[in-house]
């Protein structure tokens, strides 16, 4: 992995993909999103700051978990400008998201638990389904398969000949 000086403070978009193991498109588009931002020199080439690689690594692990991108971006907007992010700065931009996590993988254990159940009906049309109806919630007012998208059936004059 090619090192980088300490007295070089800016970075080419090919070095920050070189360091970061992002690709050169996903740092534009990171950049498109306002996650990282970078000068334009005279010859309108891209600078980055020292910070977006600290910046970049924390976009990638936010999405390796799911967090939304404009929701890393908001918690983004929050760290200091021109300044490499501290352990601390990362440690309460992601206490923000311990309980989003803790409620995602409640639902995945609740889907690995209830996944037989439903791959054994195959349809998802059972009473009370914990992947379509959890709790029930629709046994009030309907059953079954009518939770299920209903397709139109074309009439004999809309068929094709």
């Amino acid at each position: 992995m090619p090192q980088i000086p300490e007295k070089i403070h800016e970075l080419t978009v090919g070095q920050l993909s070189a360091r970061s193991g992002a690709a050169v498109s996903a740092l534009h588009f990171y950049e498109s999103k306002g996650l990282i931002s970078s000068r334009r020199t005279s010859g309108n080439q891209r600078r980055y700051g020292r910070d977006a690689l600290r910046r970049v690594a924390f976009v990638r692990a936010a999405q390796r978990v799911g967090i939304p991108l404009a929701t890393v971006r908001d918690a983004l907007a929050e760290l200091p400008e021109e300044r490499t992010p501290t352990r601390e700065d990362w440690a309460r931009l992601s206490e923000v998201w311990r309980s989003e996590l803790d409620e995602r993988i409640k639902q995945l254990g609740r889907l690995r638990d209830h996944l037989t159940d439903c791959i054994g009906c195959g349809c998802l049309s059972l009473e009370t389904c914990v992947l379509s109806n959890p709790d029930d919630v629709f046994g009030e007012r309907m059953a079954g398969s009518r939770l299920l998208p209903e397709r139109r059936r074309p009439t004999s004059q809309e068929a094709p000949s």
